[in-house]
């Protein structure tokens, strides 16, 4: 009988390349979606689709119980939390209604899921993997509160890993650098909703550097890794006999942090701003 894992944010990007990349190598996989129309993309990759809303209690109640049920005393072989989202903006005018929604999405939606799930995760003595960010080690201008809502999520995930050592289930958080998936396709979307928010003195301080730091943001965006890079990872994490807490994945994850840690701030500071065009 084949293992079960679930995996949130299965519609685009890694989510959904760690999905398509378990069921190809024999997993039961429920790939968490929000939307009817992204279910049969994913059924028929072999994959069952899970309606769930990571920021709504009576969604994820319902996906743990859909789940339970299926699996009965089998339980899950492993949870993927993986949804997720970014809200770009200068912290000095971020609307912290945003503030409040990008740590809702990325940090209490992950802690929600995860005590949904337990119970299943506790049968079968499963693992547990964060999708992170290398923003969580090394936070970047204009994406605070994503790289605080992840740098959140590896200490929450740090703190679970040795609260459920002695019962044999594993928690490791996955640090991607860029990656290439569709979200780079909207270009400045974020970016033009982040400017229209701020006030005429904030776009006078802010707007052509948010502008300039998108656009580089873009462009090496769109030149990284491949998401099935990151699914092996995820692979990984769920099957080595010797799992690892924390994986950076990405040449540029490794740059960054090998750069944050040997320069001095100020100089860090400088080449950072270069690279962004600010």
């Amino acid at each position: 009988m084949s293992e079960a894992v679930v995996i949130t944010g299965a519609s685009t990007g890694i989510g959904r390349a760690s999905a398509l990349r378990l069921a190809r190598k024999g997993f039961d996989v429920y790939g968490g979606v929000r939307k009817e129309a992204d279910r049969e993309g994913l059924r028929s990759e072999g994959v069952t689709p899970l309606m769930l809303d990571v920021t709504a209690p009576d969604s994820i109640a319902a996906a743990a119980d859909r789940v339970g049920a299926d699996l009965g005393q089998r339980g899950l072989a492993g949870l993927v939390n993986n949804a997720g989202a970014a809200l770009p903006g200068p912290i000095e005018y971020i609307p912290l209604e945003d503030l409040r929604r990008q740590f809702e999405v990325n940090t209490v939606g992950h802690v929600a899921v995860t005590q949904a799930f337990l119970p299943l995760v506790r049968r079968a003595t499963g693992r547990i993997v964060f999708i992170g960010s290398v923003g969580g080690r090394v936070a970047l201008p204009f994406i605070g509160p994503y790289a605080a809502s992840k740098s959140a999520v590896s200490s929450l995930a740090d703190a679970l890993r040795q609260e459920l050592a002695r019962w044999g289930i594993w928690v490791a958080v996955v640090e991607p650098g860029n990656v290439a998936t569709p979200i780079w396709d909207k270009g400045g979307t974020g970016t033009k909703e982040a400017i229209e928010k701020l006030p005429p003195e904030g776009r006078e301080r802010y707007a052509s550097a948010l502008e300039s730091g998108t656009d580089t943001a873009v462009k090496m965006g769109r030149k990284g890794a491949d998401p099935d890079k990151v699914a092996r990872v995820v692979e990984s994490a769920l099957t080595s006999r010797r799992p690892r807490a924390r994986y950076l994945v990405g040449g540029d994850a490794y740059a960054q942090v090998a750069l944050s840690r040997l320069l001095p701030d100020r100089l860090f500071g400088r080449l950072v701003a270069r690279q962004m065009g600010l």
